[in-house]
């Protein structure tokens, strides 16, 4: 049985229902990055590149921190546990639904053998 989306889990599936937001994930997922490499790395400007990064803030999906003048921005893996709890809620109906079909392939296959 699955469960409703929380608050919280709302804010983070609209962050990722972006394709700009969901590439800036991929860039700074293993060490962070400042805002105008992003947008350098991905062919944006800066002030749109820093709106991404603040909405996918706002959404628990990446930290800031300062480093003197610079903005750096890194993946929460944490932000990203309730994405993956909500998707995880799936999988035991698809393995079921899975186990059927090759039970009902397998009996098939015995019965024209």
């Amino acid at each position: 049985m699955t469960r409703a989306l929380r608050a919280g889990e709302e804010v983070a599936w609209h962050a990722l229902s972006d394709g700009n937001r969901r590439r800036i994930l991929a860039l700074v997922r293993d060490e962070p990055r400042a805002v105008g490499e992003v947008a350098t790395k991905l062919g944006m400007s800066q002030q749109i590149a820093s709106h991404h990064l603040h909405v996918l803030r706002d959404a628990g999906l990446v930290s800031e921190h300062r480093d003197r003048q610079r903005h750096l921005f890194v993946v929460r893996a944490d932000g990203l546990a309730a994405v993956r709890d909500f998707l995880a809620d799936f999988w035991p109906a698809q393995l079921q639904s899975l186990k059927v079909a090759a039970e009902a392939a397998a009996k098939r296959k015995k019965r024209d053998a």
